[in-house]
């Protein structure tokens, strides 16, 4: 049986405020059945942090940091805590709630998206596997994470290679659309990312620091041989066809559709009042 067709951008590096409106503006095009479900493979530039929809800049970001550090900085359309992206190739995966087989509940949905995740990090020759906690303190864990920081906790069926995290992804649905996007770690500096957030204590601020270390890895940390971005986007682009049995054909936006981006990053991700609005 052929696999079905789904479109594939590579965006390479961009803004944080183009990045986000893309990932908008691909479900909004999806909703309406104007484009096939597609995956995004894309970077930042600058290197930058993005926070989840829910989050507080006031009490959980240090700003002046993310400034002095020359960092970008966005409010996602999705969930989730606090992401440094720099050294990292970040997926996205649009897709409608109603495609075959794709289960209602968010948890199985990640499930059956990130198998493609999971099918590249073994493509790179690493023995990833799903987290699933396994008791129900670590469950209740999840609903209370310990800081904003994405890497201080695998949550469920998130990438763990050697018991750490390796991937952060985090969801949303609008419009009858999965919009679900994530990290794939290459390479990760603590101490940047911890300099970015708040803390009530210099003790809370190492006690997480040590802690992230050891609960997220990236992919050179544990890789025989380093793993280039290029390495990634082949191993990875595999994987997605792999895990759902589809063929993913290159795609490039038409101008029509580069300025509907730019509205939407305008209206929203390059906006103040988006970005700070909690």
């Amino acid at each position: 049986m052929e696999n079905t067709k789904w479109y594939f951008i590579n965006s390479g590096p961009c803004s944080p405020s183009y990045n986000m409106a893309l990932d908008e503006a691909l479900l909004d095009w999806h909703s309406e059945g104007l484009i096939p479900p597609i995956v995004r493979f894309y970077q930042w530039n600058p290197a930058t942090l993005s926070i989840g929809y829910f989050q507080s800049v006031d009490k959980e970001i240090d700003m002046d940091a993310v400034k002095k550090l020359g960092l970008g900085f966005v409010r996602r359309p999705t969930g989730g805590r606090g992401v440094l992206h720099e050294h990292e190739l970040t997926y996205s995966v649009i897709v409608t709630e109603s495609y075959p087989d794709m289960p209602a509940t968010v948890t199985e949905a990640y499930r059956v998206i990130s198998e493609g995740l999971l099918i590249g990090f073994q493509n790179l020759g690493l023995e990833a596997y799903f987290s699933v906690p396994d008791t129900e303190e670590k469950r209740l864990d999840l609903k209370k994470p310990k800081s904003a920081v994405c890497f201080d906790a695998p949550s469920w069926y998130e990438l763990v290679v050697e018991g750490k995290k390796v991937a952060g992804s985090a969801q949303t649905r609008q419009k009858g659309v999965i919009l679900q996007h994530g990290a794939i770690l290459l390479d990760l500096d603590e101490d940047k990312l911890i300099q970015t957030f708040k803390f009530s204590s210099d003790e809370l601020r190492e006690k997480v620091k040590v802690s992230l270390s050891k609960k997220a890895v990236s992919i050179n940390k544990i890789s025989q041989k380093p793993i280039t971005i290029d390495e990634c986007k082949v191993a990875f682009k595999k994987g997605f066809e792999e895990a759902l049995r589809i063929e993913l054909i290159e795609y490039s936006l038409t101008e029509e559709q580069e300025s509907y981006v730019k509205e939407i990053e305008a209206k929203r991700y390059a906006n103040d009042e988006w970005n700070y609005k909690k």
